[in-house]
């Protein structure tokens, strides 16, 4: 569901009664268009998140801490110039559009008591983050907006802050039934009810549209001459508790658990087979809904190069790996050569210099059948015999090289796939900075446009702890596996990894005086190495477990990469709910 006014209007009243009267601790620019207001109140930190992000733009409180760059950017430091230390005197829904002004009891320049604002615009690819002063005048703006790139609004600063234009819509919350009624009355009877709701009232996303549909008529798809008789009944109970404050913050997830929708209503158009939670605040629910998604936005911002230069290196890799099997196939015709030039030989009493042919008796198959050989007229038959041997040697060298070749690129393919998994998993610029300089180390520095060699520090591994008190610990990439591994664990610990497939190194660390763990243990530690590979959505998932001692990295080996003999097979089923819970810091 996009943020629409209706759920802009539940977080307004949210943060309201949590944050009015709190002071402005600290702020902080974790994305391009994502800021974060760290504001205390109640003897309590609140983080309010403002993100301006075409894909995911909203207001909420957040329990998130997502990393933030190591120099703040420029938009980071006028905030910070005008709103550290301000008090939040209010906030305000601008009308009933997806727009909210936040205001600030603080000081100007010459230390006199003043208000500023911070307005946000929650509209899509058009969203803006947009700092003004007492008196409207733009301080600062997040994405300045001029003639080249709107001639119907600009927003630059020095400008007099304006509102949005109106669309040509109804606020909701000012209408009454007779206008209802008209309106209704004006629509064709065919015209599907989703579609008149949403083009006559204002700040009401597709979602809310449907519902008023589906609880009139039993179906999402209902026309309006089928939702008659209940239309009106539906849309003055959502829009009635909009205006009232009073909602409910609603998560629809699908069967992996994945959300799919959220509203401040109660969500009646699903099937059994979505599961609809409610939430404790709409903070909560806001957050749940875009965590994993903004994550993976964040991620592939400001892993794009990283993720290119994988893409770049797997194609290049798959294609050469094909031209070599092409060649490898052909290196099979080598066994003819040889048959042939031993022909010659044997026959070569029977042969003459300027014959284009010889046709021959092949006394190595089963009835003794002719065989047609080319011959070069110019070459004596012996000549034409040492031809055949020479094609068949280089034939049999390229067979050999060819297969060495075949398997370092299938080698290098499957460390690409790693690095892959790994990016995958990251969550924090260092994790990401950590990738870039094992690839660095890995050959691919050339590659990595602007890439600066960072002074080393201890890689970054994950712990967890079982439900029985066992430490386990879990790499985050490829230099965090071979670090966990050979440096970290225990010759007498346990290690598991993911059969045959991309994962993390994960380590059982065992208790003073004991050989092996409880069963429990083993498995809550085979689910987090489940979880922490390529296979974390497979259920059944065979996993592999060791000593430590039995793990070996041979000599040149890409980082990452063991081998082991003798193992045990588990087979599990990743939990992440359950894995989540293990985590610790």
């Amino acid at each position: 569901m996009a943020f629409d006014a209706g759920m802009l209007r539940f977080v307004v009243k949210e943060c309201t009664e949590i944050l009015v009267g709190g002071k402005v601790d600290k702020i902080y620019q974790p994305g391009k268009e994502e800021i974060v207001l760290v504001i205390r109140c109640g003897g309590k930190d609140h983080r309010l998140l403002l993100s301006a992000g075409s894909a995911g733009p909203r207001i909420h409180l957040t329990a998130a801490k997502p990393e933030n760059p190591a120099t703040p950017p420029m938009f980071c430091m006028m905030l910070r110039k005008h709103f550290v230390g301000a008090r939040l005197a209010k906030i305000e829904q601008l009308d009933f559009e997806r727009a909210a002004r936040f205001t600030f009891d603080t000081h100007d320049d010459l230390g006199f008591p003043t208000q500023k604002h911070i307005i946000a615009e929650i509209m899509g690819k058009f969203s803006n983050l947009i700092i003004t002063s007492a008196d409207d005048k733009i301080i600062g703006v997040l994405k300045s907006i001029d003639f080249t790139t709107s001639e119907k609004r600009q927003v630059l600063a020095g400008m007099i802050y304006e509102i949005p234009p109106k669309q040509d819509k109804t606020n909701p919350l000012e209408l009454d039934e007779r206008e209802f009624n008209r309106l209704a009355a004006a629509c064709e009877p065919s015209r599907l009810a989703e579609k008149f709701i949403m083009s006559n009232f204002l700040g009401l996303a597709p979602v809310t549209a449907r519902e008023i549909a589906y609880r009139s008529c039993g179906h999402t798809g209902g026309t309006m001459e089928e939702c008659a008789p209940l239309l009106k009944q539906s849309f003055f109970n959502v829009i009635n508790g909009i205006r009232d404050g009073v909602g409910t913050p609603v998560l629809v997830r699908d069967t992996t658990g994945k959300p799919v929708e959220y509203c401040y209503c109660d969500m009646t158009q699903y099937e059994k087979e979505f599961t609809v939670s409610v939430c404790e605040t709409f903070g909560e629910l806001v957050d749940a809904y875009f965590e994993e998604r903004s994550r993976e936005e964040r991620l592939h911002k400001r892993a794009a190069d990283i993720f290119k230069l994988l893409s770049n290196a797997e194609t290049r890799i798959t294609k050469k790996m094909a031209l070599q099997r092409e060649e490898l196939a052909a290196c099979e015709e080598g066994e003819i050569w040889k048959l042939w030039g031993d022909l010659i030989t044997a026959n070569i009493y029977r042969l003459n210099r300027g014959m284009e042919k010889a046709v021959l008796e092949n006394y190595w198959s089963e009835n003794c059948e002719t065989v047609e050989i080319p011959l070069d007229k110019r070459l004596t038959p012996s000549q034409n015999a040492q031809a055949y041997y020479k094609k068949y040697n280089k034939s049999k060298a390229a067979k050999i090289h060819l297969t060495e070749q075949l398997q370092k690129a299938e080698e290098e393919l499957a460390y690409i796939y790693t690095v892959l998994d790994s990016l995958t998993r990251a969550e924090t610029e260092r994790e990401m900075m950590e990738i870039r300089d094992e690839l660095y180390h890995s050959g691919y520095a050339s590659k990595m446009k602007n890439y600066t060699e960072k002074k080393k520090q201890a890689p970054l591994i994950q712990r967890y702890e079982t439900s029985e008190g066992y430490t386990v610990y879990c790499g985050r990439n490829n230099i965090a596996n071979d670090h966990l591994t050979s440096h970290l664990a225990d010759r007498n610990d346990w290690w598991f990894h993911v059969k045959n497939q991309p994962g993390s190194h994960v380590v059982l660390v065992c208790k003073d005086g004991e050989d092996e763990p409880t069963e429990t243990a083993f498995t809550e530690a085979a689910m987090i190495a489940a979880y922490n590979s390529k296979a974390a959505d497979g259920v059944m998932v065979p996993v592999d477990y060791l000593k430590v001692r039995q793990v070996k990295k041979p000599a040149g080996a890409k980082p990452g990469f063991v081998v082991y003999y003798t193992n045990w097979t588990a087979y599990v089923t990743p939990d992440a709910e359950k894995v989540k819970a293990m985590m610790r810091k």
